[in-house]
């Protein structure tokens, strides 16, 4: 790591150490008020008019006045599950952006909320997460990613606003659930009939809750995913949709990667909606074991921190958060770590 950005993650940790009233010592780890120093979320529609579809977002901003890192602060995309919003990942956010990141949430129209909650064919909730979830919808929402990195890159050259400080290149990607497939397929992954995105502008990747392709070899669909990627998941982590996904077959993902710059988390007793990134009752999308609700705020304590490093490391060349991911603290009897 060149001595220049070395000075700089120093620097910002100790500035955000500051802001905070923590030691950088907690600022590094993640365990810190995270919102307490970031302005509120700013929410918008982006108009992709080759496509005339609107695209809500949510961006967190880091405080202003935080250092800026050389090259500009670096964008994290985060793609929420099946019948989500802009509110999905939003532990993920405030953590993200209190490192110093820009955060934008994407809602696609098709699979997010409003989509569950009408439509014609079988009723109900788990009928919707079915409607929402065909190949169609999947296609729709890697065109929003394209069209929102393109919009980003639009923004940095107009230095609109913030944008000027943003680094639109070298962008990390993550999401949850269906978001995790989004977040997959922009990496790389093949489809039966259709051979995938490999979109440059996308530097490391975070999939929370993915699941092995439903047909096809997943070597195969796989192979190209050979930049940055961290597989997360719980051992209560079942299918909440109809479509199979089980513990096991999440959990096999990692194995089906090409070796290299991967790494997996897997969690005692976390389930689907641990991984959403919500409180409250949008992480009641179905019933929940007592053991994984007592869990959760050490679970979303440990994700946002283990994550917040990922992209110190992969986005920021912050080698101290490299040797924390070595060995993440914090891991209980029954979590899992891997690398390879």
């Amino acid at each position: 790591m060149n001595t220049r950005r070395r000075d700089w993650i120093l620097g910002a940790t100790a500035a955000a150490a500051a802001a905070l009233g923590v030691t950088p010592a907690q600022a590094q780890s993640g365990a810190t008020p995270e919102a307490a120093a970031a302005p509120p979320p700013v929410d918008d529609t982006w108009l992709d008019t080759a496509r005339r579809r609107s695209v809500p977002v949510r961006i967190r901003w880091p405080a202003e006045g935080s250092p800026v890192p050389p090259g500009g602060r670096p964008v994290v995309l985060f793609s929420h599950g099946l019948g989500g919003t802009v509110a999905g990942g939003e532990r993920w956010g405030q953590a993200w952006s209190a490192a110093g990141l820009v955060v934008v949430h994407l809602q696609h129209p098709g699979s997010d909320l409003d989509a569950i909650r009408g439509g014609a064919g079988e009723p109900g909730e788990r009928g919707g997460l079915r409607r929402a979830a065909a190949p169609a919808q999947l296609l729709a929402r890697l065109g929003d990613v394209g069209f929102v990195l393109d919009e980003l890159a639009r923004r940095k050259a107009a230095a609109a606003g913030r944008w000027a400080e943003a680094r639109t290149q070298a962008v990390g990607m993550a999401g949850h659930s269906f978001g995790a497939h989004t977040t997959l397929g922009m990496a790389g992954q093949r489809y039966p009939g259709h051979p995938g995105i490999d979109e440059p502008r996308l530097a490391a990747f975070v999939a929370l809750s993915p699941t092995l392709p439903a047909r096809g070899d997943s070597v195969q669909a796989f192979e190209r995913l050979t930049r940055p990627m961290l597989c997360i998941t719980g051992t209560r982590d079942d299918d909440v949709a109809g479509v199979g996904a089980t513990p096991e077959r999440r959990i096999a993902v990692f194995g089906a990667l090409p070796p290299g710059r991967k790494a997996q988390l897997v969690l005692e007793d976390a389930d689907h909606m641990t991984f959403a990134g919500q409180t409250g009752r949008a992480a009641e999308i179905d019933r929940r074991d007592a053991a994984t609700r007592t869990l959760q705020p050490r679970h979303h304590a440990l994700v946002a921190a283990i994550t917040t490093d990922w992209w110190r490391a992969h986005l920021l060349e912050d080698a101290r958060a490299v040797e924390r991911l070595a060995r993440p603290a914090g891991l209980a009897a029954g979590d899992r770590w891997q690398t390879g």
